[in-house]
This record gives C-alpha cells, structure tokens and sequence, in this order.
C-alpha cells in the first residue's frame, strides 16, 4: 500500500514536470500552442489549430522567391500587327501616311481597315489613350527590315584583329597580310598591326616605315591610333579601323575634281597641237 501510495506520487510529479516543460518550451521541446478566441471560432475549419499541444510548422527551407525574367528591351522594338484585336474602345489613330486621325472608336478603325484594306499596328500603349497606325502589308515589312538592321548594328561587338609581321618581309607575304587587313575591315573590325625590326634591335623610324606600308593598300583607311614608336624603338604599332561616310564622300571629291582638272590639261593640250602638216612645217621654219 505504501508502495503504491510513493508510485502514484513519483508519477504525478513526473507529469507536472512534463507540463511545465511544455508550457515554458525547453530545449528541444515545443512550447505549448495557446489558441485565441480567433482561432477557436475556427476550430470546424481547422480542428488542429485548438488541439492543446498542437505546434505550428516552421518551414526551416524556404522557398526561394521567384525572380522575374528581365525583358529584352530590343523585344518591345518590333513592328507587328494586332489583328482585330483592339482592347481599348478610343483609341488615338496615326493614318498610313502618317497624319493624325486624332481620336476613333474601334468600330469605326475597323470599319477603315476594311474599306482600305489595311492593317493596324500597336506604337504606344501607355498613353491614354493607347496609339495606333494603320499600315500596309508592305510598310510593315519595310519598317521590320530596317529594325532588324538597326538591331544587328547594335549587337555587332567591336572586335579588334592584330597583325605582327617582320620590316623583312616579302612583298608577296606582304599582299597576303594586306588581303586579310581588306577583309576584317569590310567587316567593319579594327586592326592593329604591328611592324617589328628583324634583328629585334631599335631601328630609326620604325614608325615611318610603318605609315608607308599602310598607304600601300588599295583600300582607303582610317586611324584610330596613328603609328608610333613601342617596345624601346624595337617596334611600331598602329590601329586601322574603316573609313567613315564623310571620309569617303571627301575622297569622291577629291577624285572628281582631279579627273575634272586632268580632263581640262588634256583639252588645252590638244588645241596647242598642229592641226596638218602644213601648220607643223610651218611652225618647224619659224624656229
């Protein structure tokens, strides 16, 4: 009996310590959920939340938040039509030789593009109300090559080629390196060529020698580094790149005028000559 009684006791202080524990939330031990009137209004919809010894589910694992995907800002730079699709009712008109047709309800846009057989193409749907234009089959297609165009020039990286070769060196070699230098240029690359002496010995201008051999090419250049002297007068270097639009309608003058002014010499020449025999002998007894 008195066993009993000593059992009954070391039990009952067993389980109050074990309440106390979860209510003060040891270590490794949940505290005790304590539901609010919020919750037990709740309890037909989630029985578990005033559960007594219910813990709620930390997630120890996050998950990692969704990152957008940045938009090419090239992708918005695309002339397409929008069908019949017009989702605003007023919308701003641009006809297809670009007057302002100001504002039109949607059913009278369509109602034109039946008539004239045209197509309507989104320019800016931020504005309120959004702008649109009507275009031919044929002025989209035309707008859509000249973006593609403007886009390839923009994504073209600027590349630089590098030549080395020898002050030695064969004039057969010589053209071989110049056809090369042609073709990187009409791809619109820069060149950099560098000149050294053969005995690897500083050489008197080095740089000179360098600019003589770059006018021997048959194409017209341009410099985006003139030649200069490098490595302790052991080398010269320069960068080529391609002419540009105003170097080359300078040179188209220049050439011109210079046949213009070889057109006249050969003109003048040709009346100071005898025009017979006569007037040659002539000539020959006053001297």
């Amino acid at each position: 009996m008195h066993r009993g009684i000593m059992a009954a006791i070391c039990v009952r202080q067993v389980v109050c310590h074990g309440i106390k524990m979860l209510k003060s939330g040891g270590p490794g031990i949940p505290g005790l959920r304590i539901c609010n009137r919020a919750e037990k209004s709740s309890i037909f919809a989630n029985p578990w939340r005033w559960y007594p010894f219910c813990t709620e589910a930390v997630d120890s694992n996050p998950s990692p938040a969704v990152k957008r995907k940045k938009q090419d800002p090239r992708a918005r730079d695309t002339i397409t039509s929008v069908g019949r699709k017009i989702s605003a009712r007023q919308i701003q008109v641009i006809s297809e030789a670009g007057e302002d047709m100001g504002v039109l309800h949607r059913a009278d846009v369509l109602r034109i593009m039946d008539e004239k057989g045209l197509k309507l193409v989104l320019l800016s749907e931020q504005k309120d109300p959004p702008v649109y234009r009507l275009m031919s089959g044929k002025q989209i297609h035309e707008e859509q090559m000249k973006m593609g165009e403007k886009q390839k020039t923009k994504a073209a990286p600027l590349q630089v080629k590098e030549l080395t070769f020898s002050s030695g060196i064969a004039p057969h070699d010589l053209k071989t390196k110049f056809k090369q230098v042609e073709r990187w240029l009409e791809k619109k690359h820069h060149v950099r060529i560098t000149l050294r002496s053969p005995s690897r010995e500083s050489i008197n201008n080095l740089d000179e020698n360098l600019e003589q051999i770059v006018q021997q090419m048959e194409v017209m250049v341009g410099y985006v580094s003139k030649p200069r002297v490098i490595r302790e007068g052991k080398a010269a270097m320069c960068i080529l790149r391609p002419p540009s639009a105003k170097e080359l309608s300078r040179r188209d003058k220049d050439q011109t005028s210079q046949s213009q002014s070889t057109g006249r010499q050969a003109a003048k020449d040709e009346t100071s000559l005898p025009d017979t025999k006569e007037d040659l002998s002539t000539m020959i007894n006053e001297k």
